[in-house]
């Protein structure tokens, strides 16, 4: 069923059907008059933003505003979909349509990048880019770059100096850029070991430049940048601008500087601008993102941008918020939003202390157990977890007791061989100049050799003026005519079906695993059919690719339950009805290696915030008391005794229940009397059969933080 286009509605008096189920916080900021000045939306953690936003687009078109001349701004295509599908379904009720027809489309809504990529492709020829423009994915920006890092003789080590490898320098690169920030800042900032490098970055650097330029070729940073640039200049900016007459941006406290200045740059003084975000849930530093473009964002605007405020969770039980309130409470700056929930049940939320590591799975295995006895699904749970190692020991014993989990994480969908050879075909196809595509796609020929793909890309991947040595004439061959099909007569999607049938004999010839790899090609083709090029749908999946592929899956599950694993970092807009938070010790929660700066610790008490407001009904906090740590061997001892996360204090226990879980064969009482304690078993609805609970020392006795 075609998606309808929806004409511009004449202004009328605000549709209560747009609005319907809205409080009067959302109300206001969804009816915000847009020709006032522009609005900042702090929307707290479950407080129902994106229906916010849905409903902002509708009423805006229900106040006239033409949804072609909609801009919506989202920071993964997740996030762009849910938001255009929400939407949707608003202007179809507020448009009257009948069940029959389609929800109208918004043409422009999606992440940064993948719109920057549509803009650029449309003004290619003024920026001096071929319109078939390769975008290379963070692989191919690290091969290029290893391949300009060898040219300048920077990958030989002399002395005992060493230079940073091509992933590193990726890095850099991409910092410098996002953050707008110096070489010689970001390298005395993030990678003070390369300051000594700073001179030949600046020329490794231009050399990467040059090398992308030649092949007609932009990493996912110079497609922000090409966007800056082009609103830099008097005419392209003009004419970008009347190209939308409303800017919404999500998650606005996930901006970079050069996102920031796109946006100001696209809404001079703040017309039309709406950014709904919560810096308290600013957990991207290493993005190059600051919560401060947040902070900054209504002083930019002329006249100053009306700050409003989402305040009422849907989400979490009251106890749970009031922990979580009072954790960002302590926060330096920012805006610590005071959440506040309707609902009248829910247990405290618990902190749990144990022995170690393993006494720790042995609990939360426990515990996930006990609740879903209780009724709580499996996939209604989560663990999550600062860093992904820290989740070893409870996935071994989980694995011990039969328990079906999935952690997010690990090989993302375009990082697996055979997607990257399909893919490398498209793009060659559309960029004849793409010598990394070219050079995947000669490399599968048996036959064609490093010194013969080598003389390939000399003579500039010219197909016609090839000649492959006589083992690889019949594969040559087929590959010549398939790119000769693919540039003479494209069609979509059939240009994909024609790429998979060729490469099927080398998926076949090259994996074990052929039919489950298989599988992930036929994905690719369901995916085709949502783009209407070739070029655009191989642009938005090096955006922002699937998360699943058939390279890591193992067994299908035979239950269709199962736990969520997870870092902190994936968790951010998901929920679950239970959560439990591994490792809340100092070293772990704020990691280690973020106690450097005021701003880290800072980010770190944000990331255990968006943890805790994860959780619905029930939220547990591990405390292992003492951690193993393999690489300090030499010392003896092989293990550390961590304190309690510094982020909770004793002043902040009270909004905690408390329990010690020990061994069956340890020793003391089991509970004290008098003590305040949470009877985990019952509360649980089952049996703590591996461990017993003994009551904690009263808060604020000494050694309380401390074994």
């Amino acid at each position: 069923m075609p998606a309808t286009t929806l004409a511009p509605a004449p202004a009328a008096a605000p549709d209560l059907a747009a609005l319907a189920g809205l409080n009067a916080e959302q109300r206001a900021a969804a009816t915000h008059p847009a020709q006032d000045r522009a609005l900042l939306v702090l929307a707290g953690a479950g407080t129902g933003k994106t229906s916010t936003l849905a409903a902002r687009v509708a009423w805006l078109v229900q106040q006239g505003a033409d949804p072609q001349r909609l801009l919506l701004i989202t920071f993964s295509r997740r996030a762009a979909g849910e938001m255009a599908t929400r939407a949707g379904r608003l202007l179809h009720r507020v448009a009257g349509l009948p069940p029959s027809v389609a929800p109208p489309h918004l043409p422009w809504c999606g992440t940064f990048h993948s719109v920057a990529a549509r803009l650029l492709r449309e003004d290619a020829r003024h920026i001096g880019l071929a319109e078939g423009f390769t975008v290379l994915d963070r692989g191919d920006a690290e091969e290029l770059m290893a391949q300009a890092r060898q040219a300048q003789g920077l990958a030989e080590t002399t002395g005992r100096t060493r230079f940073p490898l091509a992933a590193t320098c990726v890095a850099m690169h991409s910092r410098c850029i996002n953050t707008r920030a110096p070489l010689a800042e970001v390298l005395r900032e993030h990678f003070p070991w390369c300051a000594m490098h700073e001179a030949a970055l600046a020329s490794l650097f231009a050399a990467y430049a040059a090398a992308k330029a030649a092949q007609h070729s932009l990493d996912f940073d110079d497609l922000l940048l090409a966007w800056w640039h082009l609103l830099q200049a008097p005419a392209a900016a003009a004419r970008l601008r009347a190209r939308f007459d409303h800017v919404l941006v999500d998650e606005v406290q996930d901006v970079n500087a050069l996102q920031a200045d796109i946006v100001h740059a696209l809404r001079p003084g703040g017309q039309g601008l709406t950014a709904v975000g919560d810096d308290a849930q600013a957990i991207y530093a290493f993005r190059g993102a600051d919560p401060q473009h947040l902070r900054a964002l209504p002083g930019r605007c002329t006249p100053q941008a009306l700050v409003l405020t989402l305040t009422q969770n849907y989400r979490s039980t009251p106890a749970i918020l009031a922990a979580a309130n009072a954790v960002i409470a302590e926060a330096a700056e920012g805006h610590a939003l005071q959440l506040h929930s309707r609902r009248t049940d829910g247990l405290r939320p618990r902190i749990v202390t144990v022995a170690d590591e393993a006494a720790e799975a042995r609990g939360v295995a426990d515990a996930v157990l006990a609740e879903r006895e209780a009724g709580v699904l499996l996939r209604r749970q989560a663990v999550l977890f600062r860093t992904a190692t820290h989740s070893a020991a409870l996935e071994l014993e989980l694995v011990r007791r039969h328990v079906p989990f999935v952690k997010y994480g690990g090989l993302r969908f375009l990082e697996a061989a055979h997607v990257k050879d399909v893919l490398a075909v498209l793009r060659w196809a559309d960029n004849p100049a793409a010598r990394g595509a070219a050079a995947r796609c000669a490399r599968l020929v048996p036959g064609l050799g490093p010194a013969s793909v080598a003389r390939l890309l000399e003579g500039g991947a010219d197909l016609t003026a090839f000649t492959p040595p006589p083992a690889a004439r019949a594969g040559w061959a087929a590959l010549a005519a398939l790119m000769h099909q693919l540039r003479a007569a494209p069609a979509w999607p059939a240009d994909l079906a024609l790429a998979i049938h060729w490469y099927q004999t080398h998926l076949e010839r090259l994996f074990d695993d052929a039919r489950v790899r298989r599988g992930d090609l036929d994905t690719l083709l369901r995916l085709a059919a949502t783009q209407g090029s070739r070029s655009r749908f191989v642009t938005e999946l090096t955006l922002d690719p699937p998360a699943a592929t058939g390279d890591e899956a193992g067994p299908p599950h035979r239950d269709d339950d199962y736990l969520v694993l997870s870092t902190l970092h994936s968790a951010k807009g998901q929920e679950w009805s239970a959560v439990h938070l591994l490792r809340m010790v100092d070293g772990c929660m704020p990691a280690d290696m973020a106690t450097g700066r005021a701003a880290e610790i800072e980010e770190e008490r944000r990331l255990l915030y968006v943890g805790m407001t994860r959780a619905k009904d029930s939220l547990t906090l591990w405390v292992p008391q003492r951690l193993h740590v393999t690489q300090q061997r030499a010392w003896g001892d092989r293990h550390l005794y961590a304190p309690r996360t510094r982020f909770i204090g004793d002043a902040l226990l009270a909004h905690f229940d408390h329990a010690v879980l020990t061994p069956p064969d340890a020793t003391g009482p089991t509970m004290e009397a008098g003590a305040p304690l949470l009877n985990l078993a019952g509360l649980l609805g089952g049996t703590w059969a591996a461990d017993r609970l003994i009551a904690p020392p009263e808060p604020g006795e000494p050694g309380q933080n401390r074994p």
